[in-house]
């Protein structure tokens, strides 16, 4: 194979075939390259856009950046479908098929860990909202006859604001707290910006569960079962992911080309 090699995952070997139409970065369907036991899932890329230079220069464009992070993605997605993969970092490239080889060959002892402690599990995501509530109640208020009125009627507002926010983050705890008894593991994740996520309402929990892949069922419908308990919250549950966040690894950069 010509081009550099990207690596999007490590795993143990596996049965099942990656799908023929399966493509990944840059439109290239990946292969399997295996060392010492452990499969590398890689695919070949142009250097004219992922040498270090180019790289650089692309990382900064939101458009490519999104692109290729669907494309990776997608690949970590099928892969976790048929066995427990260990994905590396977004752009993560090498020389050749050496390179990749000298990279497993320098992290097999916590590969190899690391892959034995998540086999047969998954990664299921919850996050939860506090959403906006109408400042007026259904029947408008008369309007404040004096100055000291207006005050006082915009501190009711507040503090009615603050009491259903203090409920949600209650109720985020609540939930956090039956979730984590049922999963092996968890998370909690920075509250994320609605600014940068484009999500209504405030994030009052972000948080990330560790399921064995057999009891994902019961873990969807606890979800399902709990979510309405407080007025005013919205739950959103997605996966099941590939184990980002219990991996203990943050990935390598690869080398420069």
């Amino acid at each position: 194979m010509t081009g550099l090699r990207y690596v999007y995952a490590v795993c143990r070997p596996f049965r099942s075939a990656l799908q023929t139409q399966l493509t990944g970065v840059a439109g290239v369907p990946p292969k399997m390259l295996t060392h010492h036991g452990l499969i590398a899932v890689v695919g070949t890329v142009p250097e004219a856009d992922f040498a270090e230079e180019p790289l650089r220069a692309h990382l900064e464009d939101l458009d490519w950046l999104a692109e290729t992070a669907r494309a990776h993605q997608g690949v970590i997605d099928v892969l976790t479908a048929v066995t427990t993969p260990l994905p590396l970092r977004l752009a993560t490239v090498f020389q050749d098929d050496s390179g990749v080889r000298v990279m497993m060959e320098a992290h097999e002892d916590l590969f190899r860990r690391t892959l034995e402690r998540l086999e047969g599990r998954v990664e299921w995501g919850v996050k939860a909202y506090a959403e906006a509530r109408p400042a007026e109640p259904a029947r408008p208020a008369a309007r404040p006859a004096t100055g000291r009125d207006y005050l006082r009627q915009r501190r009711r507002q507040t503090v009615a604001g603050e009491e259903a926010g203090r409920q949600a983050e209650e109720f985020a705890g609540r939930l956090h707290a039956t979730l984590s008894r049922f999963a092996e593991d968890a998370r909690l994740h920075p509250p994320q910006n609605a600014r940068l996520s484009g999500a209504s309402g405030r994030n009052v929990l972000n948080a990330a569960y560790l399921v064995p892949r057999a009891l994902s069922e019961e873990f969807v419908e606890l979800v399902d079962r709990t979510k309405d308990e407080a007025s005013g919250v919205r739950v959103e549950l997605t996966g099941p992911w590939a184990a980002y966040s219990f991996t203990g690894f943050t990935g390598t950069g690869g080398e420069s080309p």
